[in-house]
């Protein structure tokens, strides 16, 4: 059985941490960020770690 190609959309949008947790950006920091707080967007700036439920799935995609 030939090996499991990684998703190569997956692998730019997550990252493993040291510890293993998988980490994802925020949504809604590309544009239309006059009319948002300076403390808003800061907040959106930061990763996130990924849900419980989804961890599966993407893990499977990026091969691990």
């Amino acid at each position: 059985m030939p090996k499991m190609k990684t998703d190569r959309g997956a692998a730019a949008r997550f990252k493993i941490t040291g510890t293993g947790k998988l980490l994802r950006r925020r949504p809604f920091r590309s544009h239309l960020l006059e009319k948002k707080s300076s403390v808003h967007t800061r907040r959106l700036g930061r990763e996130a770690e990924v849900a419980s439920s989804d961890r599966r799935s993407i893990r499977r995609i990026l091969g691990i």
